[in-house]
């Protein structure tokens, strides 16, 4: 078992809860605090138009703090821009008004194979700098009765990933979902990405890969998780 999957387990194990760290404990570490994204009773009070107006603001602060000179054509647009960016698109996932509308169909072709879609491209950001993550998700599921669009595999991903995040977390949070909506525990996951936390800052590694990955029900005998593998690896 590789270090993070150890981490992974014992979290969620022994731990319901949210696990307190020192910035200090988790310096530099792939580290996530709970299955669940961390977020204040008060997220949602504010709209969204509120809360670029605020992110707007504190971003001009912070880009004057460096130095830059916001009245060049190229910077003044800047806060605005990235406020937008913020609410509107890489963390619109943290709104649960934007869980993409699901559909499922009944099983009427009795298939009970399990369905695999793979190479699901994703974009996220580390929670811990704030610089993206990015790679392909794959996807399976056996069905219980009912199947699900397969577009909607693709962005159920794709809402998850649009918040801050821990690759573990985001592979959870996907299976978890789609378990409770095919109302089936045969749901796995596989996470192939690159973390410019690793790759641009810190240790500089731009050839490393993080896998993650999770196995339920069904995809927890040898047999089925060898199929999945198989199918992925094409």
């Amino acid at each position: 078992m590789k270090p993070n999957e150890t981490l992974l387990n014992t979290l969620l194990v022994d731990n319901n809860n949210k696990i307190r760290f020192t910035d200090e404990e988790i310096g530099d570490e792939h580290i996530m605090t709970s299955v669940d994204t961390p977020m204040r009773d008060d997220a949602f009070d504010m709209t969204d138009d509120e809360k670029m107006a605020q992110i707007e603001y504190h971003f001009k602060q912070i880009m004057e703090t460096l130095g830059l000179d916001l009245t060049d054509d190229s910077l003044k647009g800047t806060p605005k821009r990235v406020a937008k960016m913020y609410v509107k698109e890489i963390f619109s996932g943290l709104d649960p008004k934007n869980m993409p509308s699901v559909a499922l169909f009944e099983n009427k072709y009795q298939y009970n194979e399990m369905l695999v879609e793979k190479n699901i491209s994703f974009y996220s950001n580390c929670e811990h700098h704030f610089v993206p993550i990015f790679g392909k998700a794959h996807v399976a599921y056996i069905a219980n009765g009912q199947v699900i669009g397969l577009s909607k595999l693709n962005r159920i991903v794709q809402h998850f990933a649009k918040r801050p995040q821990v690759q573990e977390r985001l592979t959870m949070q996907i299976a978890k979902e789609l378990q409770k909506l095919l109302g089936t525990e045969d749901v796995a996951i596989m996470i192939d990405a690159k973390h410019l936390c690793v790759a641009s800052r810190g240790v500089k590694d731009d050839t490393s890969t993080t896998i993650t990955s999770f196995y339920g029900g069904k995809f927890a005998e040898e047999a089925t998780k060898a199929e999945f593998l198989k199918y992925i690896a094409v």
